[in-house]
C-alpha cells in the first residue's frame, strides 16, 4: 500500500480523481472551515449497519451483517484537517480505491480484534471537499442517534473541542454520560398535606371565617365541618349572621366533639326546635358548658339536652322562659358534676326547684337566681347553709328579708358566744354577693354578714332604700379582701360611710367603687378615699356633690403612684421607642354640679406631664367630653406638644366664654373674643386649620 496518506499535499497530487479511470489521480479540495454543530457532525464518521444510516438512504457494506441487532461498531474521530482519514463509500466508489492505502489510522492503543476485518481492496468515500473555493453539495455524514446526542448546544461545543483534541484516538476517552433533562414535578401542597395539619391551620380562623371557607370546594367544605374544629361553639358574636340550617348542620356534624355550646340570642332556631331539636340533642352528648341565654326554645328540647348530657359543669338558662322546676329536677338527677347554674329571670321557676339542685349537686359553687321567688323558705336556706360550697350568690330583685340572711349565714338557733354575743358558726365561703334591689332588707339583716364572710371580694347592695351608715360601720373591717363595692342610689348613707371605708382594712385593696346618685356624699368623704386607696381603678360618682378638689386629688394620687411604682424601667426608658401611657384610673362625674372646666383642665394638665406612665380617664359633662377625648387620644399616641396646645386653646376659649357672659362696658368686645377663641379651639380640636384658613361653620344648635 502507499504510505503517502500521512501527507495531505502529496496525497492530493498522486490520488486519482473521483469517478475517473483507473490510474488517474484523484483531486482533493480544501475543506471549508465549519463551526459549531456542523463542525462536530463533520468530525464524527461512522462505519456501522445501524438503522439510522439505512433511513438516510445509505447502502450498508457487504462485509457487515444487517440482520442482527443494530449497533455502532466504530466511530472515527479524525480531525477535519486530515485529508486521508478512513472513509467508506458505496459499491460504486470501491473502484476508485486502487492505489491508495486502506490501512487503519487508529493508534496502537485502540482496542480491536487480531483478525483482519477489512478488504484488501477497500472502498473509499470522500467525507468532504478539500479544494479551495468548492463547497459540499450534500451532507455526507449522519447525525448521532437521539439517545447519544447531547441535550444542549454548550455540551455539543465542549464535546466537539474534546474530540478535535483526541485527533483520532476516540476510544481512549471516557464515555460522556448525559443525564436527560427532567420535567419539574408539580406538587399539590394542600392535597398532600396531612389532615391533622389542615385542622391545625383552620383552628387559627374564627367561626365566621371557617363558614366562608366552606364555600371554596367540596374538600374544604368537608374539612370546615370537621368536628375537631368545633369543640367550642360560641355564637355570641355572629348569631345574627349565621343561618339556622348552617348552625344545625354544624351541631349535627360536630356534635360528638362539642364541649362548650353557647347559643345565646339565636332566635332563628325558634322554628327549628320542633323538627330538629331531638336530632341536635342526640348529636351533642358530650357537653360540659351549655348556654341558652335569651333563646326562644320549647320545653321538650331543653329536657332533651339535659337528659343526654350528664357531664354538664356550667349551665346558663338566663331569661329562658321554658325553664321551670321540672328542668331543675332533671338537672338534680342527671348532672352531679354541676358547678355553675344561672337561672336568672326565669319566670316559671322558684326556690322549690333550686332546692333539689342544692341537695343533689355537692360541687355547686355559683348560683345566679335573680328575680326568683321563695327566698323565705327556711328549709331551702338551711340546706344552703349546711352545704357551704357556694362562692358566688346573685339574688338581686328577690324577696329576701332579714330573717333569710340570718338562716343563710348563721343557720337556725346557733350557739352564741357569751363574751362577744356573736354566733359561733363556721365562716361562709362566699366571695361575691349581690343583694341589689332587695328592698325588704334593713341594717339588721346586713349585720349578719359581719364576721361570717371573711373571704368576701365583691359586695353589691345598690338600690336598697332601707340601709344607713349603721349597716357598714363594722362590715368593712371584717372584709379585708374587699375589692368591689357597689352602693348606688342608697339615699340615707353619708360621708361617714366613706370615711369608715377609708380607715378600714380593705382600703388598701379596694379597686372599684360606685356611689352614683348618693346625693349626700361629697368632698368630705371622697378625698380620704382618694388618699387611702392606692389600688383604685374605677370610681363612679355621677349625681353626687363632689367638686373639682376630688378631680385634682385623683390626678395627684395617680402622679404619685406613677413616681413610686413606674411601669417603664430605666433600661426601657433609654430606648428610642416613645412612651405610651396607660389608663390607671377611670372617673365618672356625670351631672355633678360642682365639677367645672377647671377640674377637667387639671386632669388634662397632669396627663401631659413628661415621663408619665399612668394617666386618668374621665367621663364628664357632654360639652367637655369631646375635648377631653381628643386630648387623651393625643397623649396616648405620644403627641404631648399637640395635647398641651389643645389644652391651652381650650382654656382660652372657656375663659373668653365666661368673660362674655359678664355685662357692662366692653361686653360686645368680650363676646367677639369669645367667638374667636371658640373658632381657634374648634380648629385645634380638629387638628389645626387647613391651609391657613378656617372652615366655615354654622352657629350650632340653638336648643343645645
Amino acid at each position: 500500500m502507499s504510505q503517502n496518506t500521512g501527507n495531505g499535499s502529496n496525497g492530493a497530487a498522486d490520488a486519482p480523481a473521483l469517478g475517473g479511470t483507473r490510474g488517474e489521480a484523484l483531486r482533493f479540495e480544501e475543506p471549508v472551515k465549519l463551526k459549531g454543530r456542523k463542525r462536530f457532525l463533520q468530525s464524527l464518521q461512522r462505519i456501522s449497519s445501524s438503522p439510522s444510516l439505512a433511513r438516510m438512504g445509505r447502502i450498508p457494506s457487504s462485509n457487515y451483517r444487517t440482520g442482527g441487532k443494530a449497533s455502532m461498531s466504530c466511530v472515527s474521530l479524525a480531525s477535519s484537517s486530515s485529508a486521508y482519514g478512513p472513509s467508506h463509500g458505496n459499491h460504486s466508489a470501491s473502484q476508485t480505491s486502487v492505489g491508495f492505502s486502506t490501512a487503519p489510522t487508529s493508534v496502537v492503543t485502540t482496542p480491536g480484534p487480531d483478525v483482519q476485518t477489512f478488504e484488501l481492496n477497500p472502498r473509499i468515500r470522500i467525507v468532504g471537499q478539500h479544494l479551495a473555493g468548492q463547497a459540499a453539495t450534500a451532507p455526507l455524514t449522519a447525525p448521532l442517534p437521539p439517545e447519544v446526542r447531547s441535550a444542549t448546544k454548550e455540551t455539543q461545543v465542549s464535546t466537539s473541542t474534546e474530540v478535535a483534541a483526541v485527533g483520532g484516538d476516540y476510544f481512549s476517552k471516557p464515555v460522556l454520560n448525559v443525564v436527560p433533562e427532567r420535567k419539574p414535578r408539580v406538587i399539590d401542597f394542600w392535597g398532600e398535606m396531612p389532615d391533622e395539619i389542615k385542622v391545625h391551620i383552620f383552628r387559627f380562623l374564627n367561626p365566621r371565617e371557617i363558614i366562608h371557607c366552606s364555600a371554596v370546594s367540596r374538600s374544604w367544605q368537608r374539612m370546615c365541618f370537621d368536628g375537631q374544629l368545633w369543640t367550642n361553639l360560641d355564637t355570641q358574636e355572629y348569631y345574627k349572621d349565621i343561618p339556622s340550617m348552617s348552625l344545625i348542620r354544624i351541631m349535627t356534624a360536630a356534635g360528638p366533639f362539642i364541649r362548650d355550646l353557647n347559643l345565646r340570642g339565636c332566635y332563628q332556631l325558634w322554628e327549628r326546635w320542633a323538627t330538629h331539636g331531638q336530632a341536635m340533642s342526640d348529636a351533642c352528648r358530650n357537653l360540659q358548658s351549655f348556654s341558652l341565654e335569651d333563646c326562644r326554645i320549647d320545653r321538650s328540647s331543653v329536657h332533651y339536652f339535659l337528659l343526654r348530657n350528664t357531664r354538664l359543669v356550667h349551665i346558663n338558662f338566663c331569661r329562658v322562659h321554658a325553664v321551670n322546676n321540672s328542668a331543675m329536677k332533671i338537672i338534680a338527677q342527671g348532672c352531679p358534676q354541676l358547678e355553675s347554674l344561672n337561672v336568672s329571670w326565669c319566670l316559671h321557676l322558684d326556690t322549690q326547684g333550686l332546692h333539689k339542685v342544692v341537695q343533689s349537686c355537692p360541687k355547686l359553687k355559683e348560683l345566679k337566681a335573680s328575680e326568683t321567688r321563695g327566698w323565705n323558705d327556711k328549709a331551702f336556706l338551711l340546706d344552703m347553709y349546711k352545704r357551704n360550697t357556694l362562692e358566688r350568690l346573685v339574688i338581686d330583685h328577690c324577696d329576701v328579708e332579714d330573717g333569710s340572711l340570718e338562716v343563710l349565714f348563721q343557720g337556725l338557733e346557733p350557739e352564741i358566744d357569751p363574751l362577744s354575743s356573736r354566733a359561733i358558726v363556721p365562716p361562709r365561703m362566699y366571695r361575691h354577693l349581690n343583694l341589689s334591689r332587695c328592698n325588704r332588707l334593713t341594717d339588721k339583716g346586713m349585720k349578719y354578714l359581719i364576721h361570717n364572710v371573711p373571704q368576701l371580694v365583691g359586695l353589691e347592695v345598690s338600690h336598697i332604700l332601707g340601709l344607713t351608715d349603721d349597716a357598714f360601720r363594722n362590715l368593712f373591717d371584717e372584709t379585708p379582701l374587699l375589692t368591689h363595692l357597689d352602693m348606688e342610689e342608697i339615699d340615707d348613707i353619708t360621708n361617714t360611710t366613706l370615711q369608715t371605708l377609708a380607715q378600714s382594712s380593705c382600703a388598701s385593696n379596694l379597686q372599684h367603687l360606685n356611689i352614683s346618685y348618693c346625693e349626700n356624699l361629697g368632698d368630705t368623704g371622697m378625698l380620704p378615699i382618694m388618699k387611702s386607696c392606692p389600688e383604685l381603678r374605677t370610681v363612679v360618682m355621677d349625681n353626687t356633690r363632689v367638686s373639682d378638689l376630688v378631680l385634682a386629688e385623683a390626678a395627684a394620687q395617680v402622679r404619685l403612684r406613677d413616681q413610686q411604682k413606674p411601669l417603664v424601667s430605666a433600661q426601657q426608658d433609654s430606648s428610642n421607642h416613645p412612651r405610651t401611657p396607660k389608663v390607671a384610673l377611670h372617673l365618672e362625674v356625670y351631672d355633678c354640679q360642682n365639677v367645672t372646666w377647671t377640674g377637667i383642665r387639671e386632669i388634662m394638665s397632669r396627663n401631659t406631664e413628661p415621663n408619665r406612665d399612668r394617666i386618668v380617664n374621665l367621663k364628664c359633662f357632654y360639652g367637655y367630653q369631646p375635648t377631653f377625648d381628643e386630648h387623651k387620644k393625643r397623649v396616648e399616641t405620644g403627641r404631648m406638644e399637640s395635647a398641651q396646645r389643645l389644652e391651652r386653646k381650650w382654656a382660652e376659649y372657656m375663659i373668653a366664654t365666661e368673660e362674655a357672659g359678664v355685662g357692662g362696658a366692653g361686653a360686645r368686645r368680650r363676646r367677639r373674643r369669645a367667638r374667636e377663641a371658640a373658632m381657634v379651639h374648634a380648629d385645634e380640636e380638629e387638628g389645626g386649620p387647613r391651609g391657613g384658613r378656617r372652615r366655615a361653620r354654622s352657629g350650632g344648635c340653638v336648643v343645645m
